[in-house]
């Protein structure tokens, strides 16, 4: 292997374990409590079935996580203006579809396979999802190994 690679991954693992990862945890467990409450609402609520529930409150948790992590975990990088913010929502939303087919296919397994209740499997599907989501976002969203300040 290369010097440069295997410091680009130094570099990179560096960036991930920093004070950054307890406030991305605290902005996700605000984001778990919000698709747990639209999760609940939606199946109790209406007709929806966990399944096409969960993609409803996945997307209205990572808006409210994207918002807290911009304003608050990442505040320190990236550009200020409309469209760097615009651009790394959007990025936002692809990468953490990685951590959503994670979080999703543990519920679809745990309810449909197992028999779980659909909060609980939730629950287990998300914190399964937390490790994916943190290294994408920081990685790719952020691109904290660059780091800017």
């Amino acid at each position: 292997m290369s010097e440069s690679f295997l410091e680009t991954v130094r570099t990179r693992l560096e960036a991930l374990y920093s004070v950054r990862l307890g406030q991305f945890a605290s902005v996700g467990l605000v984001g778990a409590a919000v698709d747990n409450l639209a999760l609940f609402a939606l199946v109790e609520l209406t007709v929806l079935g966990p399944v096409v529930a969960k993609v409803i409150a996945w997307e209205l948790a990572i808006i409210v996580i994207f918002v807290i992590n911009e304003r608050w975990t990442f505040s320190d990088f990236g550009s200020t203006d409309v469209d760097a913010i615009g651009r790394r929502f959007l990025r936002s939303n692809v990468v953490r579809a990685g951590g959503f087919l994670v979080t999703l296919s543990v519920l679809t397994g745990l309810v449909y396979g197992f028999g779980v209740w659909y909060m609980a499997a939730n629950v287990v599907g998300i914190g399964v999802g937390f490790f994916v989501n943190y290294s994408l976002e920081s990685l790719y969203t952020w691109q904290v190994q660059h780091d800017e300040r």
